[in-house]
């Protein structure tokens, strides 16, 4: 690899990541209208054309407030637990399988794994340091339900993976010609997008903050860029969870409007579903991963086994 290919790299890798802060931006503002609409109001509408640079002067307003820490907390894990948090999601980015200048990963199910896997860190770790009770069950809380669920996603996701016997996820694009993976696994692809529901801490399953009984949950202590940081990785997962959710399921990674639509349209449904259910109970969402997302998963994961044992 010569000096210009990862100088080529490198410059990928900063437009990717300006192009995810500014659909970041306006994910935030589309939720913002969309819960206004659901809740018959206007949402931001007074920052530029219907709101438009409204997100742009909150992050400012955010970054520029004064950053307080309590006097008990462990400051350093409490100062870099939401940095931390927002590199992983980033990270997570890599993964776009684009046909030119950036990494392609022949592993990259697994590295998707891995990084949902150190982000359970990341909460226990701004639950813990912030040294109170609430963002400490907050904290418990989101690990627990965060664990529970990358169970459920790794086995719902090996069904797919057994259909097409590899890790790339550039292979999802070739097997999805003719027929999309949701319409022969659709109970699958439906348990997918509530495990990434649970697995980013949205409602339904928003225990980890839930307001009316911890506050805010493990970020109760954070303000100005520590808060505005833990919101942007969370966003940046939704966001990210959508594409995954389309390539797995919805036709694989192309570069055409509609992949980003089909994108676009996920995260409407992360929204949608905010505006419109309430919390569940914390039993039944632990009930509902062990007693009912498991054993479909592995069900569905035996009748592909069996499937391609048959035809092969």
């Amino acid at each position: 690899m010569t000096l210009m290919d990862i100088m080529n790299i490198m410059i990928g890798l900063i437009i990717l990541i300006i192009g995810v802060l500014i659909g970041l931006a306006f994910l935030t503002l589309l939720e913002r209208k969309v819960l206004g609409y659901i809740q018959i109001r206007k949402g931001p509408n007074k920052l530029g054309f219907i709101g438009m640079f409204q997100p742009f002067s909150d992050g400012l307003k955010l970054f520029s407030k004064e950053m307080i820490y309590p006097n008990y907390s462990n400051y350093l894990f409490y100062y870099l637990s939401p940095i931390i948090g927002f590199i992983l999601s980033l990270m997570l980015w890599m993964l776009i399988p684009y046909y030119f200048n950036l990494i392609s990963f022949n592993l990259g199910v697994l590295f998707f794994l891995s990084c949902l896997s150190l982000s359970v860190y990341v909460l226990l770790m701004a639950g813990w340091s912030s040294n109170t009770n609430y963002s400490l069950l907050g904290g418990l809380r989101a690990v627990a339900q965060t664990i529970s669920y990358e169970v459920s996603l790794a086995l719902i996701m090996m069904s797919s993976l057994m259909l097409i016997m590899s890790f790339n996820l550039m292979k999802f694009n070739e097997y999805q010609l003719n027929i999309w993976f949701m319409i022969i696994m659709f109970p699958l692809s439906m348990c997918m997008l509530s495990s990434l529901m649970a697995e980013t801490n949205r409602t339904p399953f928003d225990f980890a903050e839930g307001e009316s009984e911890l506050v805010s949950g493990f970020n109760v202590e954070y303000s100005s860029g520590g808060f505005a940081l833990i919101f942007l990785a969370e966003y940046s997962s939704i966001l990210f969870m959508s594409m995954i959710f389309v390539m797995l399921y919805m036709g694989g990674y192309s570069m055409s409007l509609m992949f980003y639509l089909k994108m676009t349209f996920i995260s409407f449904m992360f929204i949608w579903i905010r505006g419109t259910l309430p919390r569940y109970r914390y039993d039944k969402l632990m009930y509902l991963c062990w007693k009912s997302y498991l054993p479909v998963s592995l069900n569905f994961l035996m009748l592909f086994i069996g499937l391609k044992i048959f035809l092969n």
